[in-house]
């Protein structure tokens, strides 16, 4: 399967810290990263993983730290979002199975051993329906679908987790809509928002895999980088 790691950003929620470095190298121990971590995992559970690293912020840096992926550059990572790095990576779309990961997200092992490395047969994204307050990117869902993702819910079901894994057919819708919306000048949006509009517009059929009994988190603040210290030194 193929894996699209989407890190081009400066990670400016956590400056100062994240001045210097990428926030995808913070160390959960003296040896291992988050990348490191993430790559390391998905090539134990899926020896035939084909790993994609969209890069811009400090790029160098990131591409001495794991070997065996493919690096590809976002050069405007200043003035654009995911959607953009995504855009870069839009060719590794055409594949039967594709999982988009944000490049700040700490799981436990066995999701990645449950979930990340497994194939699907529909497009889905994860989340975590035991998160009902205070979430980031915040998903409401209707009959084992997503109605809508956004920053702005309010009232919903629960977080997105910052995995997205999809079929060849929802691959190539993503990518077609991606395009578009770049196309039409919209390179700031996050890249999830792209699988709303599909939602909206083209009645896309986006289905959600509930990990709330999983340890995860996305590594935005300093309690959250205490946490995925945590999650990394779970047995």
């Amino acid at each position: 399967m193929k894996y699209i790691f989407l890190m081009a950003g400066k990670g400016s929620r956590l400056h100062p810290l994240t001045l210097s470095y990428p926030k995808s190298l913070y160390k959960l121990d003296k040896d291992t990263s988050i990348l490191k971590r993430m790559v390391s995992l998905i090539k134990k559970y899926d020896a035939e993983a084909e790993i994609i690293v969209v890069v811009g912020f400090m790029c160098e840096k990131i591409m001495e730290e794991v070997s065996g992926v493919q690096f590809l550059y976002n050069p405007f990572y200043e003035v654009t979002n995911s959607i953009a790095s995504l855009w870069f990576a839009r060719n590794c779309l055409e594949s039967d199975n594709v999982t988009i990961i944000n490049g700040d997200i700490v799981v436990e092992e066995k999701l990645v051993r449950d979930y990340v490395c497994c194939r699907v047969d529909r497009p889905e994204v994860l989340i975590d329906s035991s998160i009902k307050n205070s979430g980031d990117y915040n998903v409401q869902v209707n009959n084992g679908r997503i109605l809508v993702m956004s920053k702005e819910l309010e009232d919903y079901y629960g977080e997105y987790a910052g995995i997205t894994k999809l079929d060849r057919e929802s691959a190539m819708r993503l990518r077609q809509c991606v395009e578009q919306m770049v196309g039409n000048g919209m390179y700031d949006q996050w890249y999830e928002n792209a699988l709303v509009q599909m939602i909206f517009n083209e009645d896309f059929n986006l289905y959600y895999k509930d990990i709330s009994e999983y340890k995860w988190t996305e590594v935005d603040c300093v309690s959250d980088m205490l946490l995925a210290k945590q999650i990394h030194a779970l047995l």
